[in-house]
């Protein structure tokens, strides 16, 4: 079988945001469990841990003393207050790994996305997830029984605002049915790999590549 051709290149940040219950989180696991070049950003946050949830998996869980320290050492790519808790990127491990050629996805909203558009933005990718209707995003919002009556009802009231944000995006997907939205995600991830100044080896390969004809 024949070796395929491997360019060294440098990794990029792909950014999922959407308002709560659009479907982001299923797509970003289908994504991870599909694609071994992809590595979740584990973001810190001050909140409680959610049932399920394991410390330095999902979220690195801190306090807000250990947060605001690291806020005003620019420990952090992004960070924004959401519901009353505090949210952030630790910087180090993301940049470590973008020049290792690995990809960092990003479950974040637009202030976040926002931040690591003034800090990276070469090497951002950003998708909003929309639900294809009002009526679907409350439904699913109540059936992964995470949150209060009045907590989705905030999350409702908050949606308007949050998709308010989709023309500072690249990609909009509207998140129907998971498949088909999983597989639109990758023909992004693949295109957007595949840009010219990404891949650091391509004037390499190529002046290699000339010398032979």
């Amino acid at each position: 079988m024949a070796t395929l051709t491997q360019i060294p290149r440098r990794g990029l940040l792909l950014v999922m945001s959407s308002p709560s219950g659009a479907g982001k989180t299923t797509l970003s696991r289908k994504l991870l469990a599909a694609d071994s070049n992809i590595t979740m950003s584990v973001s810190v946050t001050t909140r409680k841990p959610r049932p399920g949830e394991v410390d330095g998996k999902d979220y690195s869980f801190i306090s807000q003393e250990r947060f605001t320290a690291m806020v005003e050492k620019k420990e952090l790519l992004e960070w924004a207050n959401v519901f009353g808790n505090s949210y952030g990127t630790p910087r180090a491990p993301v940049e470590e790994a973008l020049r290792a050629g690995r990809d960092v996805l990003f479950d974040i909203d637009w202030q976040g996305t926002q931040q690591l558009a003034e800090n990276m933005k070469d090497d951002l990718v950003r998708l909003f997830i929309l639900p294809p209707t009002a009526d679907t995003l409350r439904e699913r919002l109540i059936k992964r029984a995470q949150d209060s009556s009045a907590v989705i009802a905030k999350r409702m009231a908050e949606a308007s605002h949050e998709i308010s944000h989709w023309p500072e995006y690249d990609y909009i997907i509207v998140n129907d049915e998971v498949e088909e939205s999983h597989r639109m995600v990758v023909a992004i991830l693949t295109a957007e790999r595949l840009r010219r100044h990404r891949q650091l080896g391509l004037s390499e390969f190529v002046r290699a590549l000339t010398k032979k004809l």
